[in-house]
């Protein structure tokens, strides 16, 4: 902050003592990302908060904790990847719709705790997803593209709209070389699955998912194992789809079956095929823009949902890579 700049103060009044624990996090963890995001001064003295600094900042930070005084009181409680939203949000100048984000709840997790989008971009996704049969989630890592798909993969399977989810990414890179890894096939693919994995787990727990893997009712396969399939009646997820072949993507994209949803996700500043070849992702995204029944949702850094300094590295190497170019 500026030694020059008019310097303003607003004063927060809480009256519940729960929603200021709540607002405030974890040794003040909270306050302290509203701070740095916001460029501003939050004092918290028992049941209000200080802030002081520019006057523009001091009204975004106010409108902000606002809002979240409002959605504690209807329950909502909150982490450090809610507060990043709202900051993102109050960059935006969309803080107005913030309190949006908490109307619907996806689904519940295995702790119990509800779901929901975390941004603009998310919300954007889902309804790409409910309302098309094959959708492209195209951005940098750590916007919540593979967490979301699942999701809805498994409210779909749950609300009985598909009988099973399939789990799919190219393996070991693109090259899907996987005869020289030790052990069966589940073996040599879970650890490229990982991200997958741990999505599941969390939203039904690994006993849970589990039971269905054995079952049939989700299956994780490398992309290789696509082909030559029809697949009805269910949710298909192609991750890291930035490291596939034109062939490739034309030939998992030709799965689709009745009744059956398509997501495709993938980061198009990350693809590592041999040789440079050229992404199947970035073809498809040049080839179908324009079809019925088909939408392309592109997240930016803005749409990170990790620590806000990710979204930072992910500026500065995007920086570098066109003072490159």
């Amino acid at each position: 902050m500026a030694e020059n700049e008019q310097q303003t103060k607003k004063t927060i009044q809480i009256n519940d003592p729960q929603d200021a624990i709540n607002i405030f996090g974890v040794n003040d963890g909270n306050l302290n990302l509203i701070e740095e995001g916001l460029n501003v001064k939050v004092h918290a003295f028992g049941d209000s908060i200080d802030i002081v600094g520019e006057g523009s900042d001091v009204s975004k930070a106010n409108t902000l904790i606002s809002k979240l005084i409002k959605l504690s009181n209807n329950g909502i409680t909150f982490g450090s990847a809610d507060i990043v939203s709202g900051l993102k949000m109050a960059e935006r100048g969309t803080l107005d719709y913030f309190d949006d984000l908490y109307k619907e709840e996806l689904i519940k997790d295995f702790s119990g705790k509800p779901v929901r989008v975390r941004n603009f971009g998310q919300r954007q996704y889902v309804n790409a997803i409910r309302h098309n049969d094959i959708t492209f989630g195209i951005g940098p890592a750590g916007t919540g593209k593979t967490y979301v798909a699942v999701v809805m993969a498994v409210a779909a399977l749950k609300a009985g709209k598909v009988q099973r989810i399939v789990l799919t990414r190219p393996a070991v890179e693109a090259g899907e070389s996987l005869g020289f890894l030790p052990g069966d096939l589940k073996e040599k693919v879970d650890p490229y699955l990982r991200p997958i994995y741990d999505a599941l787990y969390a939203i039904m727990g690994a006993d849970h998912t589990n039971r269905l893997l054995e079952r049939g009712v989700i299956e994780v396969a490398p992309l290789a194992y696509m082909r030559g399939r029809t697949l009805d009646e269910s949710f298909v997820i192609l991750d890291e789809a930035q490291n596939t072949t034109r062939e490739q993507m034309k030939m998992f994209l030709t799965r689709l079956g009745f009744d059956s949803k398509m997501i495709v996700n993938g980061d198009a500043t990350q693809i590592d095929l041999p040789g440079h070849g050229r992404s199947g992702l970035v073809q498809a995204e040049k080839i179908l823009q324009n079809l019925p029944h088909i939408e392309f949702v592109n997240f930016t850094s803005a749409d990170v949902v990790r620590h806000p300094v990710v979204a930072e590295i992910i500026d500065a190497y995007d920086d570098t890579d066109s003072k490159e170019k």
